[in-house]
Formats: C-alpha cells, sequence, structure tokens
C-alpha cells in the first residue's frame, strides 16, 4: 500500500514541480511554552521535513541546540530580557554565556548565524526597564563572541518591535524612530552597521487590526487593499507589511544607514482565540506573504532586495501569556502536536510542497474527560470547576467566534475539563471535579472544535516504517485541498 502511495506520488511530481525553487531562505520561530512538548529531535526533524532553511530560537536551549546539530539549518539564538542586566554589567558573564550557548555549540557543528540581545525590550508596556541596559548588553556580547573568534561568523543584533519606529503622517516614507528612544535606536543602529549585523523587526498586521476596530481587513493581506497609503513618493501602498517594512528603511536611511539590512524576526497569523483568528485568514496572510517573498521583489523602498522573514510561529504554546489576548496560544502553522493547521506551500503558492505534519508522535490513550449527562449546570460547583479548570490548563479556544463557538454551555464546560484532563496527562483525579465529571472513549469533538488528546510525555522521535503510507496520503489531500481553498 505504501509502495503504490509512493508510486502515484512520483508520477505527480512532474506536473506539482513546474514552478521553479527560489533561493530565498524561509525561516520560523521556535517557541517552547507548551505543557507537553514534542521531543527536540521530532521538532528538528519536523523543520528538515518540511524545509525550513532558518529557525529563531528565544533562549540558547540545551535540548534544542543539540538536536540542530548537523541539520544544515541556520540558527538565530535568542537572550531573554532579564539576562540582559547581569550581561551589561559584566564582560565575564558574556565571555560564559558565549562560551556554553554559542562556541560550544557552533564546535559541535550548530550553525548559529545570529545572537539577539533581548526580546522586544523597548516596548513601551515595559516602562523603560531594559533601556540602560540592552546596549550595553549587545556590546559585551559582541566583544565576547570576538574573544572567541566568532564575530565574523555570529553577528549581534536585538529583536525589537515594530513600534520603535513610526511615521507621524501614516506614510511610509516618513518613517523615523521613536522620538523618545532616537539617541539610543541611533547607537544601536550605529552599532549594527559597524558589525555588519542587520536590524530585526517584528511586524504583526493582526496586532494593527485587533488593536484597531476601524482597520480595514483587507489592507492586512497582500490581494489589494480598498483603503490604499499613497506615498508622498508616489507609491501606493497596498498592505501593512509593505509599509511597515519601508517605514523602517525610511527610517534607516533618514539616519545615514540606508545599508543595514532588515530581517524581519517574527510575522505570521493566529488561528484561534479572537473574531479574525482563524484558519482561512491564517492561510491567507501566511500564504501571501511566502508568495510575495518567493517572487523576490523587495518592497518599494527595497525592490529587487529579498524579504528575509521568520515566521511565528511553529507550534501552538499553551502555556503563553494571554494578557496580550487569547490568540497568542494559537500562532503555529502547526498543532501542538505538529500536524499541520491548514495546506501552506512554503515557497510560493503552486511550487506544490505542503507542510508534512510531525513524525513519530505518540498520544496518550483515545479518552475524553466530559460533563456528566445528569449533572444540573446551575450547580455552583460547576461554574467553580470550570474556573479551576481553565485556570490550569488552556481554555482559549472557547469564546466569541472561537473554533468552539458553536458549542452549547454544557459542551463549554466538558471542553474545559478535557483540556484539564489532558494537560494532567489523563490522571483519573483530574476527571471527577466534585463528582461532575466521566470519562468517554466516545471523541466529543464538534464541527472546528477539537477536543485534544495530549501527546504522550516520552513522545517518540523517529517514526515507525507504518508512517510512510499515512504521511504520503497526507500530502496528497493536502494538494486536493489546496486546490479547492
Amino acid at each position: 500500500m505504501a509502495a503504490a502511495a509512493v508510486s502515484l506520488l512520483l508520477m505527480l511530481l512532474p506536473a506539482l514541480c513546474m514552478m521553479p525553487w527560489p533561493a530565498a531562505a524561509v525561516g520560523v520561530n521556535w517557541g517552547t511554552q507548551l505543557s507537553h512538548p514534542l521531543a527536540a529531535s521530532t521538532m528538528v526533524q519536523l523543520l528538515k521535513d518540511n524545509g525550513f532553511d532558518k529557525v529563531k530560537l528565544f533562549d540558547a536551549e540545551e535540548e534544542a541546540l543539540a538536536a540542530l546539530r548537523g541539520s544544515g539549518i541556520q540558527v538565530m539564538v535568542g537572550i531573554p530580557n532579564d539576562m540582559l542586566a547581569g550581561l551589561a554589567a559584566s564582560g565575564k558573564a558574556a565571555e560564559d554565556w558565549v562560551a556554553a550557548n554559542v562556541s560550544k555549540h557552533v564546535s559541535d557543528g550548530v550553525d548559529i548565524r545570529l545572537v539577539t540581545v533581548g526580546n522586544e525590550p523597548f516596548l513601551e508596556t515595559f516602562n523603560g526597564t531594559y533601556l540602560n541596559t540592552t546596549f550595553p548588553a549587545m556590546q559585551s556580547v559582541q566583544v565576547a563572541l570576538a574573544k572567541a573568534g566568532l564575530s565574523n561568523r555570529v553577528k549581534v543584533t536585538v529583536a525589537l518591535n515594530a513600534d520603535v519606529y513610526q511615521s507621524a503622517s501614516g506614510k511610509p516614507s516618513n518613517g523615523d524612530f521613536r522620538a523618545d528612544i532616537l539617541g539610543l535606536m541611533l547607537s544601536i543602529v550605529s552599532f549594527l552597521a559597524s558589525n555588519g549585523a542587520p536590524f530585526v523587526a517584528n511586524v504583526y498586521p493582526f496586532i494593527s487590526l485587533y488593536a484597531d476596530a476601524n482597520f480595514p481587513l483587507d489592507y492586512a493581506f497582500f490581494q489589494g487593499s480598498s483603503s490604499p497609503v499613497v506615498d508622498d513618493n508616489g507609491v501606493t501602498y497596498q498592505n501593512t507589511f509593505d509599509a511597515s517594512h519601508d517605514t523602517l528603511a525610511a527610517a534607516l536611511s533618514r539616519n545615514g544607514f540606508g545599508n543595514v539590512s532588515i530581517v524581519v524576526g517574527e510575522v505570521g497569523w493566529p488561528t484561534d482565540g479572537d473574531a479574525n483568528a482563524n484558519l482561512q485568514l491564517a492561510r491567507q496572510f501566511n500564504q501571501g506573504l511566502l508568495t510575495r517573498i518567493a517572487s523576490g521583489k523587495g518592497t518599494p523602498l527595497r525592490p529587487g532586495s529579498a524579504i528575509d522573514a521568520y515566521l511565528f510561529s511553529l507550534v501552538d504554546e499553551d502555556q503563553k501569556s494571554i494578557q496580550p489576548g487569547n490568540f497568542e496560544r494559537h500562532w503555529g502553522l502547526f498543532y501542538y502536536d505538529g500536524k499541520p493547521k491548514y495546506p501552506l506551500t512554503l515557497r510560493g503558492d503552486g511550487d506544490g510542497s505542503f507542510l508534512l505534519p510531525a513524525r513519530g508522535v505518540a498520544y496518550l490513550s483515545r479518552r475524553w474527560c466530559v460533563l456528566k449527562p445528569d449533572a444540573d449546570l446551575a450547580d455552583q460547583k460547576v461554574g467553580d470547576s470550570v474556573s479551576y479548570a481553565c485556570g490550569n490548563a488552556d481554555c482559549t479556544s472557547l469564546g466569541y467566534k472561537t473554533s468552539c463557538a458553536g458549542l452549547d454551555a454544557r459542551g463549554n464546560v466538558s471542553y474545559a475539563f478535557n483540556s484539564y484532563y489532558q494537560h494532567d496527562d489523563q490522571d483519573d483525579r483530574a476527571c471527577d471535579f466534585d463528582g461532575l465529571a466521566t470519562t468517554t472513549t466516545v471523541d466529543p469533538s464538534a464541527g472546528t472544535c477539537r477536543f485534544i488528546v495530549e501527546i504522550a510525555p516520552t513522545s517518540a522521535a523517529a517514526a515507525p516504517a507504518r508512517d510512510v503510507a499515512g504521511r504520503v496520503a497526507f500530502l496528497l489531500v493536502s494538494f486536493l485541498l489546496l486546490c479547492v481553498l
């Protein structure tokens, strides 16, 4: 059966592969805030199977870096904000960090190219906490890399939110850095220029839409807009990504740093947790972006310059903070278990390559926790139990216009109970809730609402032979879905 499926796929390949494979690399962010993460080796295989050339890590996690050894994947390693003060104050601390988290792994065959010293440290919500430590920390790490003989290979930068630059007129060509941090930004950009490092900016059209009820929806995508922005130079901007990218390009040029390259460190669209976070819009945005990258056209202010971007993110993370919004746990191209959410072609629409699922994922038993049929919804214990379950597990798929919005009241309670039950590895004690709950082997999923079965804590990293037919079949089904979406 597997051989027949492979033969069929081989016959289709000439038709599927008519388009050229552009040289532009595609990166992705690998976050690890999950209650049940897949093994690092499984994640690296997922990256390789799907043709990701680059990966961005938020911390120098030993397991992830070890798994990337010899993979051929370029790596951007992050330093968390809570380490900035220590690195700024001590050259020895920077040398120790570089030795443990860069030198060691580079010598072992990990292709580390960038170190981001801090993650969006100048957000206005941080109230200036990291203004005095970020740049000195960058300088300390740069000196440490030079001492280690790695400064020509590994570049130092900082991952910044797009709010560090702006345009008073709203037109990209008028872009400049935020007035309150202008001096600091010029010091940092001068440092980047002198060391041949890129400016890393996180661009989120979804957040623009989320924050402004009057934001034109079609301006977030790449198919043209009913509300374009006409710049002073006569360029018409049809989408917010180009406008944001060129606002930064203008800010760099305005201050004498037009040759500094731009890397989009994070860009993507969530699939749940908000009315505008769904599979259809996420696919529309990500495929539009990827097709744009594959075209090699660049942006109006940097025409012909390949867009260098890291998609956000690889998998959903059920333990991320939801302070910005419930959508924060649903940015993944893949679900928590490494299954693709929708057909996506990384190298541009129509190239014939489709996202493939993670190999060899082991699950807990096919068992769910639900509200007992005879339970009384008016019982105070029901409300208290739901609050407890959702306070300790993930219920962000419940709400207005989310994937589980179609559930009735009993379904909502069952979803909360099951979320907690799976989070606790299907422990029998986690499906009691004062006698209100019971387990079932009948999948309670309904419509777009998935009642998950969690990953087994010891999920295998290698795919057994029997997975081959299933993976080939998945690819063929993805092709069919792509044709109709």
